[in-house]
């Protein structure tokens, strides 16, 4: 008895679902920078998350081999880009640390 085979994808489906992380991956880093940067603060983003996100993107933009493909250029690659300038501003607009003031030896409390 042979098993009945599954149709593939509808053609519409297969590009309709290309274009779901084209447009939700750079919007979310979007959203992200632009709130950096309205807040003038990188306050409770963490930097090496977002460095990792950019190598993790662009290795793979690499990986689909789809170079040519909007999708893959906006979804991978330009997402990329929007995580390094996340992180340049997070880098920016860090919040210094503070440093325990030290008392002089001998000072008074």
């Amino acid at each position: 008895m042979d098993l009945p085979t599954l149709s593939p994808m509808p053609d519409w489906l297969f590009a309709v679902l290309g274009w779901v992380p084209a447009v939700i991956f750079p919007a979310a880093s979007g959203l992200q920078l632009l709130a950096i940067l309205h807040r003038r603060s990188a306050q409770g983003v963490s930097i090496p998350a977002w460095g990792l996100f950019a190598v993790a993107n662009l290795c793979l933009f690499v990986y689909t081999e789809k170079y040519d493909e909007v999708e893959s250029i906006i979804g991978a690659l330009g997402t990329s880009v929007l995580n390094v300038c996340i992180v340049i501003a997070a880098l920016r607009f860090r919040t210094p640390r503070k440093t325990p003031a030290i008392e002089p030896e001998g000072s008074l409390p």
